[in-house]
């Protein structure tokens, strides 16, 4: 089947677990930087219903600091043998670089490659993809984490220049040999507060074109800052969109805390029968 990884269906409400090994990603407590740190969190994730891991060495928070290939992949490296020494739950890698998503295919076979950039940073992450028959996630953002919040401009309105980007990339990705395409609409990647919760409402739109849709929207600014809290204080606020979400047509939560987004499919299942 066309969205099928490691057996799992990406057409069914799916949880993938955030593997931080970073020292600055924007919530401090998903920042796991030591072998124990990352078995502990992977162990506790598992028990709590993740059924996807995502395992990053870069923090593309707004702003963040630049980290070489090679420490990347250190990074990297480290959190996706923790995740499957446990599991073989499909294992995605947060990358835009080809050369990394190369090294991991290498050493661990299919993963899923989550391209922040949807191919448009490095012009080799296509050719890697496609040459090992990868299921890839292409996200939605302009500029670099270092310039994107200056790039908030949409002429015709966030939902519908967001959904038509979309469009002409899975286009173009299949037309590279890409065919497991999931798509992104990268909230918080160049877009405002009121801009995020326009393309939430909006969200069936990216769900019509007809592949698996993941959401990254936990513990985010567009919640705490709106909220006046802090990002150790949203988490019920997350819950809440993640279910709307769902409601929207969207197959993956990328998410900090697995048990309750574990709740929230199983209530949006309940809802659906």
């Amino acid at each position: 089947m066309k969205h099928v990884v490691s057996g799992i269906n990406l057409a069914e409400p799916q949880v993938m677990a955030i593997v931080n090994v970073t020292p600055d990603s924007f919530y401090a407590a998903s920042r796991k930087c030591s072998v124990n740190d990352v078995e502990q969190h992977v162990a506790a994730a598992l028990e709590q219903g993740a059924t996807m891991f995502d395992v990053g060495g870069y923090s593309t928070r707004p702003g963040a600091a630049e980290v070489s290939a090679e420490e990347e992949w250190r990074r990297v490296e480290l959190g996706a043998v923790v995740v499957r020494n446990q599991t073989n739950l499909p294992l995605s890698i947060d990358t835009f670089r080809a050369e990394i998503a190369a090294r991991a295919t290498e050493r661990f076979g299919e993963v899923i490659i989550n391209d922040i950039s949807a191919g448009e940073a490095d012009k080799q992450m296509v050719c890697v993809v496609a040459a090992n028959g990868l299921p890839y996630a292409a996200m939605h953002m302009r500029g670099t984490p270092q310039s994107m919040q200056l790039l908030t401009d949409y002429p015709r309105g966030v939902v519908c220049e967001v959904v038509e980007y979309l469009r002409r990339r899975l286009e173009w990705l299949n037309g590279q040999g890409v065919e497991r395409v999931i798509l992104d609409p990268g909230f918080g990647f160049a877009k405002s507060m009121e801009q995020n919760y326009q393309l939430l409402a909006g969200l069936d739109s990216v769900a019509a074109l007809g592949v698996p849709v993941l959401v990254g929207l936990s513990r985010k600014s567009m919640i705490y800052k709106l909220l006046g809290v802090t990002p150790e204080e949203s988490l019920p606020a997350t819950s809440a969109l993640n279910l709307l979400a769902l409601e929207r047509g969207a197959t993956i939560l990328r998410v900090h805390d697995v048990g309750e987004a574990a709740d929230v499919v199983k209530l949006h299942k309940t809802l659906s029968l």
